[in-house]
């Protein structure tokens, strides 16, 4: 089958967002990317986790527009479309409303950099990015929403291959990597992260951030290029 292979990365992978406990009922997606073909697959709309196939897996181009499958495309198809576009080492990306990450997006906050297992990811807060302005609500919500997410990372002066997760504000988390599967890992981490964050702030208010030695030490050692670290 032409396109069999991404959609069974997308199935495998949005499989292990309930078993992972990073959704409830229908909220969340996972898709997988052929850049040779210039497509992706992507979990259907409002199909619960145990009916989905493979096959049930929709195929859709970097204009959101469907090309191979006989199901309506998660409603987030077309953020995902944009991210794709323009960031261009993508394999995969992940949106779920996880709790304790989607509560940090409620809030409006980045998520501090408090501890060694955020320094293991990520060498700054994760960001969150501001509310969507009112003229790109009344207009193509899902497809500004991946405008929402870019925009962040252009004025914050951050690097999507270095970063590879984020909070939505008022929304959700969207996580991604160069693979479908790695972009799970990365939403399964930011939500562990995150419920850390906010246990370390219920414990002590004025936590500090973590001092910057421990920062670089933690991210080297797992992703420099002397890195030895892997758990």
């Amino acid at each position: 089958m032409l396109y069999e292979q991404i959609r069974q990365e997308a199935y495998e992978s949005n499989m292990q967002l309930p078993r992972l406990g990073l959704v409830l009922f229908t909220f969340g997606n996972v898709s997988s990317v052929d850049r040779t073909r210039g497509v992706f697959a992507i979990k259907p709309s409002g199909v619960p986790y145990d009916k989905l196939t493979p096959e049930s897996m929709v195929i859709v181009d970097f204009d959101g527009k469907v090309v191979d499958g006989s199901l309506r495309p998660s409603s987030d198809t077309k953020t995902h479309a944009v991210l794709y576009r323009h960031w261009t080492s993508l394999g995969g990306i992940v949106h779920t409303h996880s709790v304790y990450a989607t509560a940090w997006a409620q809030a409006l906050r980045d998520i501090p950099i408090f501890g060694t297992t955020h320094a293991d990811h990520n060498t700054v807060d994760i960001p969150c990015a501001p509310p969507m302005p009112d003229e790109m609500i009344k207009g193509n919500y899902e497809y500004e929403t991946g405008f929402q997410i870019i925009n962040c990372f252009k004025e914050r002066s951050l690097d999507y291959r270095e970063v590879e997760m984020m909070l939505v504000g008022n929304h959700a988390p969207f996580t991604w990597g160069k693979t479908a599967d790695k972009a799970v890992y990365n939403s399964a981490v930011l939500e562990q992260v995150a419920q850390m964050a906010m246990y370390t702030e219920q414990i002590n208010p004025s936590a500090p951030r973590l001092k910057e030695a421990l920062v670089r030490k933690h991210f080297e050692r797992k992703h420099g290029p002397d890195s030895y670290y892997g758990q």
